[in-house]
This record gives C-alpha cells, structure tokens and sequence, in this order.
C-alpha cells in the first residue's frame, strides 16, 4: 500500500489523523535527500566529479559502453569508498574498475592491483597513474605494505574457489588474506556472478557462478561480519543456465553484491 493510500479518504489538512503519515512521508523524503547527498559528496570529495571521472577521454571506449551494465557510480556508493583510501583490488582484469578507483581515491590515496598474471594493461595505468602500483601475487595471496581500508573484488569469488592450493580452497586463502590485509573497520566488497538457487558452489568451474549464501557463509567464516547487500546489480531474466560469456547473457547476468567489515 502507497503512503498516500494510508492517509483516511475526505480527511482535511492538518486533520490529527493525517499528521502521522505527513510526517512519515516528510521522514522518507529526507532520508532520500540524505542518502543522495552522500553520493554527491562522495563523488565531488574526490580528485574529480564523478561524471567527470567516467567522462575522462583517456578511458577506454570498451570501459564506457560497459559502464550501464556495471553502474559504477552506484556500486562505490554502496561499498562507502571514500577519497584518501587504501584499496587491494584483486583480480583486475583489464583494469576497468582500477582507472575509476585511481580518480575516485586521488592522490592521497591508493590502489593495489593484485594481478595473477603479467598485464599490459595494468602496466600502462600504473605508468599513467601515481596512485596505482601492479601487485603480482600467487593465488590466495593479497601482498600489501600496510593494512588497507578496502579490499575490492568484481565477477572473481567464483575462480578463487576453483584455484585450490593442494587441499585449501583458494577462496578461504583469499578470505583469511583479505581479513589480514584490512584495517580494523575495513570493508570486504564482493561482486559475482549469481548461480540458481541450491546450486551453491556446484559450477564455479562450469558456468563462473555462485551463490550469495555460500559466499557469505565462507566469509563470515573467516571473521568478518556481514554489512550490507545490493539489488543493484540483479536481472530477473537471467535464468542462472547459461555461462556468463555466452552472447545474450555477457553484462546482464543475475549478480550479487555483499558487502563485509572487519571487526574493530
């Protein structure tokens, strides 16, 4: 039922029976307000505004067609990333999300790419960006110099399970690294791709999907606690059947986004 729905048919302004749900909808505006706010001064404390971190001309084309199905400035919003943090960004790619957190952190702060594997492309962004150091690492392994704000993962939860290290499970080696490498206080941001419900981590290797409640579940294990989850990314079409890559699916999969905090 709407708010307004709620208000008694025929009632005059300032009617008593009125003032409750007045008040509530005055309440609801607010905390849009307030939380709108936020994002703004999140994106205009940075080095640039966020439209123009997105607009930048020396971002790749392949980065800007991508950025309605990643909805990069709502998913920073959320994981509460701020100018001046410390960031371990594991498993980057080709760096899509290391160029806007570079801009988006500035120059007081930092970005760790955690790369499993020589990258050109990561290559070129450190050359061209100060606050941007290539990490290479081994899997499971997150090498920082000092304890960071942020440990950042976008579509990789899913190939951490399938890197196992003899008996261990990469993903408990990623998440016992993430909790050492965090300050106390410090988020665990978590994105990828979401696979049909009791499937759990049966097609990590099959079709790169798992599901929220193992990821959670392994993470919490590891200390963490859980502090938030996120729609944002979620498609209803996606059926959870096919591989992530295949032509129709690829940007529009089902995807969760978790978000997690070391305890102080």
């Amino acid at each position: 039922m709407a708010l307004t729905d709620m208000i008694r048919p025929g009632a005059a302004p300032g009617d008593a029976e009125e003032m409750p749900v007045r008040k509530a909808i005055v309440r609801a505006t607010l905390a849009v307000g307030i939380v709108m706010a936020g994002a703004t001064a999140l994106a205009s404390g940075a080095a640039a505004p966020f439209a123009a971190i997105l607009a930048d001309p020396s971002r790749p084309e392949a980065d800007r067609v991508r950025d309605a199905d990643r909805k990069p400035a709502e998913l920073i919003a959320f994981a509460r990333l701020r100018p001046g943090a410390q960031v371990a960004e594991l498993a980057p790619g080709g760096g899509y999300f290391t160029r806007i957190l570079s801009a988006l952190v500035g120059p007081r702060g930092h970005i760790y790419a955690m790369a499993g594997r020589p990258s050109p492309a990561l290559n070129d962004i450190a050359a061209s960006h100060a606050n941007v150091s290539v990490v290479p690492v081994k899997p499971g392994e997150i090498n920082v110099p000092a304890p960071v704000d942020m440990v950042w993962t976008t579509l990789n939860y899913h190939d951490f399970k399938n890197n196992k290290q003899g008996d261990v499970d990469g993903a408990a080696l990623i998440n016992a690294a993430a909790f050492k490498a965090l300050k106390p206080g410090g988020i665990y941001l978590i994105v990828d791709h979401q696979s049909a419900p009791g499937a759990g981590a049966t097609v990590t290797a099959t079709l790169h999907r798992i599901e929220d409640s193992v990821v959670r579940s392994e993470v919490e294990h590891a200390g963490f606690r859980f502090d938030g989850a996120s729609d944002l990314l979620r498609h209803g079409a996606d059926d959870h059947t096919l591989k992530v890559v295949e032509t129709g699916i690829r940007g529009k999969t089902d995807q969760f986004i978790l978000r997690f905090r070391k305890p102080r």
